[in-house]
């Protein structure tokens, strides 16, 4: 079995390694409802941090609270006071059920049996919570499946042949940012049709949890089936080879799996041969402790480009990312729950995102996806005892992804798609009317100098501190074998 990390060091070792090595946009809260419609797309971008290869270490300062109603609550809810960067540990709750090889998931229609995992090995898999090399036999035979030699992995769409985007965001790549053939998610908030944002149905809530499983998915788990709810878990391909019984456990409990890469890493700064890796080993993981294959991914930061897009289309994969741009009047349904253990928010900073959501929600004409995050015992607590119980109360209607676009769970896997009506992107897509390919670079610059304080995009650490905490992160990942 791979060792955990000790439960104290988790904030710092995911907030170093990898949390915000992409700035994302600014979040809900930053803008009102009442200015949401007129708020200029630059505002949505976020602030550049030096990075190389480490991160922000957790802010020294308390992030501001906000006074915050709503109109229900778990009775077992954790305080929001105790829900703080670095709070006192909790016991964590067991897995409800395992499963063993052969089990059949009724939830999915033509899954078949689950394989057998006793002989699963990390020593298989590439080192954990790092990008994989691309120089193994597997990920050479995903590159020839994925991208040969004339660069057309299937008709009807190339590989565009950019070069990757250097870590610092929009201020670090202004011939990115301004070039219009490239569609950068993350300093435009350019859309194609082939990215999934919204749910068709307004009150419809496409529920999704990010970077796990972790310790404290588990709890998470057990809220669900209390309330009869299902989810979507974009899943780290590390973490499942780490903990795989939690993801049977989610698989079999009827929640959607979807792909988050390998490492976490922000796509667009890897090459092409980086992404395949990340890509493939993630599917194949998956498809060792379930027998099926996801066929959507979410980019982690939600740092896309065109190049990505067409990476995953030729690896059989559809963006996922969280309602945001022109679909939402410009602001972004990201709760922001991933930035307490930085302590960068606080517990009522994030709720209050959500009510601004939740708000944004009730004048948009669709329903929409949030993102939220299950690897951290705070947003975990979070979503338990505040977030899902408010959605609730509003009577909004919970789903997984693939059920709020109205489709089986079965449409979720490679294996048991049916093609005729969820046929997989053979094409980056089209340009979304009212979306943008482009930003000015002066534009981005400005956003970088105003949008300081803003969710995750914005902590202003010193480079000393950065590379402080690195040599930290790299000394911890030295001595355990995983998160």
């Amino acid at each position: 079995m791979v060792p955990y990390i000790s439960l104290s060091l988790l904030p710092l070792l995911v907030v170093v390694s990898n949390a915000q090595l992409f700035p994302r946009p600014r979040q809900a809260s930053s803008v009102p409802v009442a200015a949401a419609s007129s708020a200029p797309l630059a505002s949505v971008t976020g602030a550049s941090i030096p990075l190389s290869n480490g991160t922000a270490a957790p802010n020294a300062s308390s992030p501001p609270t906000f006074p915050i109603s709503i109109p229900s609550t778990n009775p077992t809810a954790v305080p929001l006071t105790s829900l703080v960067a670095s709070p006192s540990s909790q016991a964590t709750v067991a897995l409800d059920t395992s499963y063993a090889a052969g089990a059949t998931p009724t939830a999915v229609a033509g899954a078949p049996p689950l394989p057998d995992i006793s002989a699963l090995n990390p020593a298989n898999y590439p080192p954990l919570d790092k990008p994989p090399p691309i120089d193994t036999p597997e990920v050479q035979a995903w590159i020839a499946q994925a991208c040969p030699s004339d660069r057309s992995p299937s008709p009807g769409f190339t590989i565009p042949n950019f070069s990757p985007t250097q870590l610092g965001g929009c201020p670090t790549n202004p011939s990115a940012v301004t070039d219009p053939n490239r569609c950068w998610w993350t300093c435009s908030q350019c859309i194609r049709s082939t990215d999934i944002i919204t749910c068709p149905d307004k009150n419809t809530w496409g529920s999704s949890f990010d970077d796990g499983p972790s310790p404290y998915t588990p709890s998470l788990i057990q809220y669900l089936d209390q309330e009869s709810l299902k989810t979507t878990f974009f899943v780290v391909g590390s973490r499942v080879i780490s903990r795989p019984d939690y993801l049977r456990s989610q698989y079999m409990g009827g929640h959607q799996i979807a792909v988050h890469t390998w490492s976490h890493t922000a796509l667009t700064t890897q090459t092409t041969e980086e992404i395949i890796a990340e890509f493939g080993w993630s599917k194949k993981v998956i498809k060792d402790v379930l027998g099926v294959t996801p066929n959507v991914f979410r980019p982690p930061f939600g740092d896309i480009d065109d190049r990505v897009r067409a990476i995953a289309a030729a690896m059989e994969l559809k963006p996922i990312i969280w309602t945001s741009g022109t679909a939402s009047n410009h602001v972004s349904f990201d709760t922001n729950d991933f930035n307490i253990p930085a302590g960068t928010v606080s517990a009522s900073g994030v709720i209050n995102n959500f009510n601004n959501i939740l708000k944004n929600a009730s004048i948009i004409d669709t329903g929409f996806i949030v993102l939220e995050h299950d690897l951290f015992q705070q947003s975990v607590d979070l979503a338990t005892g505040y977030i899902i119980p408010e959605a609730l109360a509003m009577k909004l209607t919970l789903k997984p992804i693939i059920s709020c676009l109205n489709m089986p769970l079965s449409d979720a896997y490679i294996e048991t798609n049916d093609n005729g009506t969820n046929p997989l992107p053979t094409a980056v897509g089209t340009l979304i009317v009212g979306s943008t390919s482009t930003q000015s670079a002066g534009s981005a610059s400005a956003t970088a100098s105003s949008s300081k304080g803003n969710g995750a995009a914005a902590i202003g650490v010193s480079g000393s501190a950065i590379a402080a905490a690195q040599v930290f992160l790299m000394g911890v990942l030295g001595s355990v074998a995983a998160f």
